[in-house]
């Protein structure tokens, strides 16, 4: 394993380090890629891009999602769009623009060379897309439309409607299926990864639970590709799916991989808000919505009057006021928590005074209800079903909510994590968001990841272990992680304690909640770390989980997962407790400006935070960040 943090970043100017990488990397002949096995875990854009293109550059791939089908990625639940470079609003955009909001979105705790490289891919990544199908809107004429989404003053997002991941998530599943057809990428679908296998310091496979018969199987492969998500599920009520979850990361961690950033985690300003104790998740919003629509709340607190009595005098639109340069389209941070402090302050309003008003009314006068229901028509049909309430004639009712993790497992330049053979792409990484991300860049990050980089990369290393000897699932080191991983199941199995895995998620999701989103102090993370250690001791001697492994058992799913979420909540706190500084998303109310904002410590802090796992303890690891192209500045969006 690397004792060191070696980003491999290349040498040159930083619009040329891509190209000189790839002139650079080794290559594999075509015959030999076909004696080379790859597995990828997970199906959604990253997995099923890298999946089908490492199958159509030859090599023997094994696919394996929890889901019942690839179509049902958590990817399908991105709404507003994807970010490109391509500039057909003639408005000023250029990469080096994409790039440097990004890198200041991220609040420069990201590095340089990575997201520069995004910025680079997102032009060619369009094309791809269109080539594939994907029916992005349309100008009258035919030219592709872009809207605008947070931290930026220029219009780059394109976008399907309010479906812009499900129709990428499909084009991709074609590809996928393409080469499951062709026998080239055996799908393995309900099949969930307990465990990786290293041998000899290097990833050789992993070992699987199939979902429908609580069998676990051996699979071995040259390299094994991690395409799993994020983890904000371990707040419990997220915008994510109830599947969601951080165990195939946290096991790849608990074995040697570094964990990156952990505190890092975004909130999303536009979610509906929570209604009760028993719900078990929160329905996302799209952010491509504060394009048209005003946020804002009553100048009186505790106003209990429908919004249409209330006149515009009396309407405080906190985000134009506080933000004029960008309004509405402030970050998600900054977004989220003015929201927050609105709420905090009294002027919260919904049956709990938990949310804020989100009015199209303007919008509407303005461009006309059918120009409305054309970018928007599916958004508001959801919030209808769900609410009730139809949203052209009254403002939605939004709140922010956990969301997208920045951070994720330490990757290199080529993707590879600290684990020679194990990489991770997509939101399963921290690679190129630092400490927010800004809104259509999910998408884009989770398909250049897959379907770009990570093929260009990896022949740099399966090119050496062609001439290795290729362990089978027979080897100790799998008998052995097996073994493990059956004492782990078997543990929770007989503990037949009183409280349900919900009862244990929902008092870890508090927690964290209360004290390790929007806003942080050294009180209230160390009072979590506390209150996390006594709710794992809980855990391991009261959980009641029913039924038993060989069948089909989602009680015994959720227990296994919150085992991992919970030993991963001590870790984001101790994170955002080392990291004494306010950042993006990272915001720490002992180190903010008079005005409320943000306050950085460069000096100090100008590093990625890699976690190395030791016996229940973390070690400490710094990449320090080097602004070769663009130097740091204050991160200001009034």
């Amino acid at each position: 394993m690397k004792s060191q943090l070696d980003p491999k970043v290349p040498v040159g100017p930083i619009e040329k380090k891509w190209q000189n990488y790839q002139l650079k990397s080794q290559l594999i002949n075509p015959a030999n890629k076909k004696k080379l096995n790859v597995i990828v875990v997970g199906s959604g854009l990253s997995g099923a891009g890298a999946a089908a293109t490492l199958a159509e550059l030859g090599y023997d791939v094994k696919c394996f999602c929890y889901q019942d089908s690839a179509r049902r990625a958590h990817s399908v639940a991105a709404q507003g769009g994807i970010n490109a470079a391509k500039n057909y609003q003639h408005d000023g955009d250029s990469v080096y623009r994409m790039f440097y909001d990004t890198l200041k979105g991220g609040d420069f705790r990201s590095r340089e060379a990575n997201t520069y490289r995004l910025a680079e891919l997102s032009a060619p990544l369009i094309d791809h897309f269109v080539q594939q199908g994907v029916p992005f809107a349309r100008e009258y004429g035919g030219t592709l439309v872009n809207r605008s989404f947070g931290g930026v003053q220029v219009q780059r997002t394109f976008y399907a409607r309010g479906q812009t991941g499900q129709q990428l998530l499909l084009a991709a599943y074609s590809q996928l299926y393409k080469m499951i057809h062709a026998k080239k990428v055996t799908m393995y679908p309900r099949s969930e990864m307990m465990d990786l296998v290293v041998i000899d310091g290097k990833a050789k496979g992993i070992i699987v639970r199939n979902l429908v018969t609580g069998k676990l199987e051996r699979y071995a492969a040259d390299a094994v590709i991690l395409a799993t998500g994020g983890y904000s599920r371990v707040f419990r009520l997220s915008t994510l799916a109830i599947g969601c979850n951080g165990s195939a990361i946290w096991k790849a961690h608990k074995k040697g991989a570094f964990f990156a950033a952990p505190s890092f985690t975004q909130i999303h300003p536009t979610a509906l808000p929570q209604s009760s104790e028993a719900q078990s998740k929160l329905t996302l919003m799209s952010e491509s919505l504060r394009n048209d629509g005003r946020i804002w709340v009553p100048k009186q607190k505790n106003d209990t009057r429908v919004p249409k009595d209330i006149p515009e005098e009396e309407r405080d639109y906190y985000l134009e006021r506080r933000y004029p340069s960008f309004g509405n389209l402030a970050p998600r941070d900054i977004a989220s928590r003015a929201a927050k402090e609105r709420i905090d302050a009294g002027y919260g309003i919904g049956r709990l005074k938990n949310a804020v008003y989100l009015d199209f009314k303007h919008a509407i006068e303005k461009f006309g209800l059918d120009i409305i229901k054309d970018r928007y028509g599916n958004l508001f049909n959801m919030y209808k079903k769900i609410t009730g309430i139809d949203a052209y004639k009254t403002p939605m009712l939004i709140s922010p909510a956990a969301h997208f993790s920045m951070g994720g497992l330490w990757v290199d330049y080529e993707l590879m994590t600290t684990i020679p053979g194990l990489y991770a792409v997509g939101e399963c990484n921290f690679s190129d968001h630092g400490a927010n991300r800004l809104g259509a860049n999910s998408l884009l990050q989770a398909s250049v990841d897959g379907y770009f980089i990570l093929p260009n990369t990896i022949n740099n290393y399966l090119a050496d272990e062609i001439k290795s000897e290729q362990p089978t699932t027979e080897h100790q080191e799998f008998e052995n992680t097996e073994h493990e991983v059956q004492k782990h199941v078997d543990k929770i199995l007989s503990i037949n304690g009183t409280q349900t895995v919900d009862h244990f998620h929902r008092e870890l999701g508090k927690i964290m909640w209360q004290e390790c989103a929007m806003s942080r102090n050294k009180k209230g993370l160390k009072k979590a770390i506390t209150q996390i250690k006594q709710l794992n001791k809980d855990f391991w001697t009261d959980v009641k989980v029913t039924g038993n492994q060989n069948e089909m058992n989602t009680e015994l799913e959720k227990a296994y997962r919150l085992a991992d979420f919970i030993e991963l909540g001590i870790l984001m706190c101790e994170d955002a407790l080392e990291r004494e500084e306010s950042c993006g998303a990272h915001f720490r109310e002992e180190y903010q400006t008079k005005d409320g904002e943000a306050l950085r410590m460069d000096e100090d802090y100008s590093y990625v935070s890699a976690w190395e796992y030791q016996d229940g303890d973390f070690k400490l690891h710094k990449e320090q960040l080097e602004f070769e192209f663009v130097q740091p500045t204050v991160r200001s969006y009034k």
